[in-house]
């Protein structure tokens, strides 16, 4: 079983400071083969004031250097992790032509939530709890559901979908389990959309941390994702600082054996491997 982490942010992202030679250093100590940096690309996210976004030249100037000097010890792939809106499509079709990366990850930050006096759609992340305001839980949910739905359904410039619990993250709930079979009729679409484009979803490592059981989404939406026949899917630890490098990866490459996927989905130049 491949050992890889192919999600993890450095200094290039808004949200971190993690150098990247130590993300390395940590992902060779821990016995990983490929790791892939997929710094947050957030166009139009001034939800924390400053947008999301970050200079790819000065990106692809360090992670290729990065690639040299790891050679022989660690495969590192160049990856973006794309804050999706529909409206953005062709913004990133155009930026993921004109770069050479290895692994694009397609997730929804963003929910369209009101309209301002002008009758302009609003977006916010979740983390910021506005979506959460006079909307009940099951609401809040199924809107992300839909957004996600309709972002898949629009958008080909992605490899995999990130997170797809993204929200669970972030509900200002004590309870953070979720009753999938709430959305499951969206959810299926989201999962056959992606299977009919040839796209495939991972299992984000943060889960552990924040549901102590299981990753995002959940092995039971992973089982229905295998059953409706996808059979793309990636591991990513979505770490923002160098100890959480490959944190549960193998316990996630041991439960998709179980659930009967071959192996764990690495990708160059936009490819699977």
């Amino acid at each position: 079983m491949i050992q890889a982490d192919m999600h993890m942010h450095t200094w290039f992202s808004t949200d971190s400071e993690a150098c990247p030679c130590d993300m390395a250093d940590e992902a060779v100590r821990k016995g990983l083969k490929t790791i892939c940096f997929t710094d947050h690309f957030d166009k139009d996210d001034l939800e924390w004031g400053e947008e999301g976004i970050f200079d790819v030249d000065a990106y692809f100037v360090e992670m290729q250097k990065l690639q040299e000097e790891y050679a022989g010890k660690l495969n590192i792939r160049i990856g973006i992790e794309l804050g999706l809106r529909t409206y953005l499509k062709d913004y990133y079709e155009e930026l993921t032509k004109k770069y050479p990366f290895d692994f694009v990850i397609g997730s929804v930050h963003n929910v369209p939530y009101k309209k301002d006096v002008e009758g302009n759609i609003l977006y916010t992340d979740p983390a910021a709890e506005k979506l959460f305001t006079d909307r009940t839980d099951k609401e809040a949910y199924r809107l992300m559901m839909e957004t996600t739905l309709e972002n898949v359904r629009t958008s080909d410039c992605f490899q995999t979908l990130g997170h797809l619990d993204y929200i669970v993250r972030y509900g200002p709930y004590e309870d953070k389990t979720v009753d999938h079979q709430k959305y499951q009729d969206i959810i299926d679409e989201i999962f056959k959309t992606l299977i009919q484009k040839g796209k495939g979803i991972e299992v984000n490592t943060s889960g552990y941390r924040d549901l102590k059981t299981c990753g995002f989404p959940n092995f039971e939406q992973v089982q229905r994702y295998y059953d409706l026949g996808g059979r793309i899917i990636t591991i990513g630890t979505d770490s923002h600082t160098s100890d959480r490098v490959g944190e549960n990866c193998l316990n996630v490459a041991k439960k998709y054996q179980e659930i009967g996927f071959d192996d764990v989905s690495t990708f160059t130049q936009r490819k699977r491997d």
